[in-house]
């Protein structure tokens, strides 16, 4: 138990300054990140509103998955960036615990979706015929807001665990933001079950996603080998082949931040990146690299504005009485 220690008010997020020589630096990279991160989530949304031939329940959950990111990423990047740059470190108890629900709420929402997309790949591939009426937008929008009540669900108790406490000097959170493993560490009393219970809960959450999508894609592949053309089996494993490379990206950096053994503050930070920053940055990237549907409709969007710029410029430069 710590005693004759001041209860805190607010932390001081540590971050990468033990590493004060390639701040500015890591800036120029995490923001670079950032940018291309922002603009390929961005894209596939704007191209499945637009586009109604991916007004489709794959491309719906992909874009649900687009907005969850990009909210994830709003949560934890842009004040990574500014501490880059800052002197001031600090950040209230309140606004820690704020950012503390809304990374885990919306990293439970990610981990969900994507178990949710992979239950829509196995009714396309395991039930083609009744897929179009057990997948209905409506459905889809079902499955969409109970991914979001079950990563906040998840995440309000987690947060609500670690400050029901109070908290006692010294304040420095060895992480670039609210992380729950650095901030229960500094409760004024003994963290080490509260630190137990919130990180069984993390990972129950994240084995039984990735347990439910690995069930599906077990069916998947035993519907797959009992079809009779190769060019059937290639389209099947076509369809599920960037949401499975997205999902081994994401729970593979999700495992290693929750299922190493206690680091120092230092690793911690290191080892935080890939989930935080990197994972973002490629899902939108192997989504719409390897979706032909997405690129087809990326490419037809480009040829028709440039299409219609051609237009306008060649019908302004008539001249006058043409």
């Amino acid at each position: 138990m710590k005693i004759n220690q001041t209860i805190l008010k607010e932390f001081i997020l540590v971050g990468f300054s033990v590493y004060p020589h390639v701040q500015t630096f890591l800036f120029v990279v995490f923001f670079g990140l950032y940018l291309l991160t922002l603009t390929g989530n961005l894209a596939i949304m704007g191209l499945t509103w637009v586009d109604r031939s991916l007004h489709t329940p794959m491309y719906l959950f992909l874009s649900a998955l687009s907005f969850s990111e990009t909210c994830y990423t709003l949560t934890i990047i842009p004040r990574m960036l500014t501490d880059l740059l800052a002197k001031n470190r600090s950040i209230s108890v309140i606004g820690c615990s704020l950012q503390m629900c809304f990374f885990l709420g919306l990293g439970g929402t990610n981990c969900v979706i994507l178990t949710v997309m992979g239950y829509d790949r196995f009714l396309a591939i395991c039930n083609p015929l009744r897929y179009p009426l057990l997948m209905t937008n409506m459905v889809c929008g079902q499955l969409v807001a109970s991914a979001w009540a079950v990563g906040f669900f998840i995440s309000v108790i987690e947060t609500a665990l670690i400050f029901r406490r109070s908290f006692c000097s010294p304040n420095l959170v060895k992480h670039f933001f609210c992380h729950m493993r650095a901030v229960v560490r500094l409760s004024c009393l003994d963290s080490d079950l509260t630190e137990f219970i919130v990180t069984l809960i993390s990972v129950s959450g994240l084995m039984g996603t990735f347990l439910l999508i690995i069930l599906t894609y077990v069916f998947i592949l035993s519907t797959v080998l009992r079809i009779l053309s190769a060019e059937g089996k290639q389209k099947a494993f076509s369809t599920c082949a960037s949401h499975l490379t997205v999902v081994i990206v994401h729970f593979g950096f999700a495992s290693i931040v929750y299922l190493k053994p206690e680091a120092s503050g230092g690793d911690d930070t290191l080892i935080a990146v890939p989930y935080t920053v990197i994972t973002p940055f490629l899902s939108p990237l192997i989504f719409s690299l390897r979706n032909k549907d997405m690129k087809n409709a990326f490419r037809k969007k480009v040829i028709r504005l440039f299409s219609n710029n051609l237009l306008k410029v060649t019908f302004n430069d008539r001249p006058l009485g043409y």
